[in-house]
């Protein structure tokens, strides 16, 4: 956690006016992880008991090793000159931006727990095997690499709006469309979901480091940790709107839930001034 908050720093530095190719990137790495270190460990577990896994923490440690190497002479401080921004002066000034980036991250946060920790649950109460609905939430995963970079990518060539307008319209037609059908044509609506869901991300942490350029380490801070607790609340409230009203009726919700964060966008490029960067 420690990390998000100043490597996107090293991010923005490193990727020019290419802030959401560069953020693509980083979000590539993340869902990299999340995509094949369950296998490793599952693999691990295979070969070595649960207390000789402590091994693969050598791994971790090189890799830390390997980026301080290669990044020690990036720029990881805001201003070069030593001037400091107080931080409560900082946290005042992003205070717009960050109210407008909780509600979007809050009505998109019930969808990602919906296809990312309750897909397989679903899945199984509906009839489907255990091993496809594992593959279904592999799908959804992998899309999501793609989704991640490309949502980056893209923004910089046709402004950060465009892409959490499509974004946030795409998504939960594709879920409202998974729900709609079953068998085969179900599964094809998988990778859609997948990508335009996490196309988002990378876009509005590109925003983040557009809008408080004097402080992106500290905003970077704010907005992942106010990230974190809004999904750590939402999966909470998934499940229990799941066990009183079932998991079909929660995935709706969460799929019009979404459709909410479209006035969000357009309060935060109108009436915010958010530059809608295009490269």
């Amino acid at each position: 956690a420690g990390f998000h908050a100043t490597a996107p720093v090293a991010v923005g530095y490193l990727s020019g006016n290419r802030l959401g190719r560069g953020m693509g990137f980083f979000m590539v790495g993340g869902e990299l992880g999340r995509t094949l270190g369950p296998l490793v460990v599952v693999s691990s577990l295979a070969i070595m008991s649960l207390r000789s896994m402590a091994f693969l923490a050598l791994a971790g440690i090189a890799t830390s090793v390997v980026l301080h190497i290669r990044l020690r002479d990036v720029v990881l401080r805001t201003k070069s000159d030593g001037e400091q921004v107080p931080w409560r002066t900082a946290v005042r000034s992003m205070r717009g931006l960050m109210i407008l980036l909780a509600g979007m991250t809050a009505v998109r946060a019930m969808m990602m727990m919906s296809v990312t920790i309750f897909l397989p649950l679903f899945l199984t109460d509906e009839g489907t095997s255990v091993w496809l609905a594992g593959a279904a939430l592999s799908i959804v995963e992998a899309a999501g690499v793609a989704g991640a970079f490309g949502g980056g990518w893209v923004s910089d060539h046709v402004g950060r709006k465009a892409v959490l307008i499509f974004g946030h319209v795409t998504a939960p037609l594709a879920l409202l469309a998974f729900l709609a059908t079953d068998g085969g044509f179900r599964i094809a609506f998988l990778p859609v979901i997948g990508i335009t869901l996490l196309s988002v991300p990378p876009v509005l942490m590109a925003l983040v480091q557009e809008q408080v350029p004097d402080s992106r380490a500290l905003a970077n801070g704010v907005y992942l940790s106010m990230n974190f607790a809004i999904r750590s609340t939402a999966a909470i409230g998934f499940g229990a709107v799941g066990d009183i009203f079932g998991l079909r009726t929660a995935m709706l919700i969460a799929a019009f839930a979404m459709f909410a964060g479209l006035p969000l966008i357009w309060v935060l490029f109108r009436r915010e001034g958010v530059a809608d960067r295009s490269a």
